[in-house]
């Protein structure tokens, strides 16, 4: 979930309730060594009490390297560290990172170990069903990493070679559970807590990792843990709840990012814009969020849509048009 996953966004998704456990966007180990990448990658794990309990995850394929860059973020104050093995973009797959890292057992199991054994805290991995449609590996990568003291198992219950594309097989996510003790965390396909239930039910899996689903919609967690507790189904956000608390994630933005002003707004205006999909007018909402040049615009137009939200669709556009035009 690298530029979702910030500061900003776990708060945001902690203030609302509901999620169990918050994860940092993914950290590149090497980066860790170099100084001068060093004070980015950090960034991607500055973190508030809030947060706590905080997962930080990173990537990389030589033990030493990533076994130092585990001690690093300890230091620096994460109470799990998560080894990703499922990332697919090809920058980091390609260089044996992330799902790279499921083309050799004998690659990944000394990573494991190293970091393992280098940390005091909780340490995960996070894998994929396997490389691709004809080489699922998931049980295999879990066994060893198991053997090698991993205190919890996330599978996407998709190969490297799909990407986010077709649906996620969950019979893969069951036979992992079966073939481990420690705790299988489930992913992919889950939306709601329909689909949550069905996960817990389909798997036997001891909890569900939310990815995608949560990208302008925060309040996710709230509904699947509410509903799975009580039966209840919340409803959905109110149009000025949604601008009210896309505000709050523009403000959070601005207090947090160690991006200078322009670059956090592009990364900003992607995420803000799936805050409006269902929105009347939710085009021109998106077309004036990637032509924003500041925070100043940006809080205008949100306060904007959030004391438009009760008018007539054509008079909140309008509104809408004006309130952009003046910025």
């Amino acid at each position: 979930m690298a530029g979702h996953t910030n500061h900003a966004f776990r708060r945001l998704c902690r203030e609302l309730g509901g999620c169990g456990l918050v994860c940092t966007e993914l950290i590149s180990s090497k980066a860790l060594q170099h100084r001068s990448s060093r004070t980015r990658a950090l960034d991607a794990f500055d973190w508030s009490p809030e947060e706590r309990p905080l997962a930080v995850q990173l990537f990389g394929n030589e033990a030493a390297e990533m076994a130092e860059a585990a001690r690093i973020v300890v230091d620096r104050g994460a109470q799990l560290v998560d080894i990703n093995m499922g990332c697919w973009v090809p920058k980091v797959a390609r260089k044996g990172g992330g799902a790279g890292m499921l083309r050799d057992l004998s690659m990944a199991v000394p990573v494991i170990r190293a970091v393992v054994a280098a940390v005091p805290v909780p340490v995960t991995v996070k894998i994929r069903s396997g490389l691709t449609r004809h080489g699922i590996t998931a049980v295999e990568f879990a066994r060893a990493a198991e053997a090698e003291g991993v205190r919890g198992i996330a599978v996407h219950a998709r190969t490297a070679d799909q990407g986010f594309a077709g649906a996620a097989d969950w019979s893969v996510v069951r036979q992992v559970k079966e073939a481990v003790s420690v705790p299988v965390l489930g992913n992919g396909d889950v939306s709601d807590a329909a689909e949550a239930r069905q996960m817990f039910d389909e798997t036997g899996c001891d909890a569900v990792m939310i990815g995608r689903a949560a990208l302008g919609n925060p309040w996710i967690f709230r509904q699947v843990h509410h509903e799975l507790a009580t039966g209840e189904r919340l409803p959905r956000p109110s149009r000025a709840e949604r601008a009210a608390v896309a505000l709050r994630h523009a403000r959070l933005t601005r207090e947090t990012s160690p991006l200078r002003e322009r670059q956090a707004l592009m990364e900003l205006r992607g995420q803000l814009s799936r805050y409006a999909l269902d929105l009347p007018g939710s085009r021109e909402i998106r077309d004036r969020l990637v032509r924003l040049e500041s925070y100043g615009e940006l809080e205008e137009l949100l306060a904007a849509v959030n004391q438009c939200t009760t008018l007539s669709v054509g008079g909140w556009m309008a509104r809408i048009s004006c309130c952009s035009r003046r910025v």
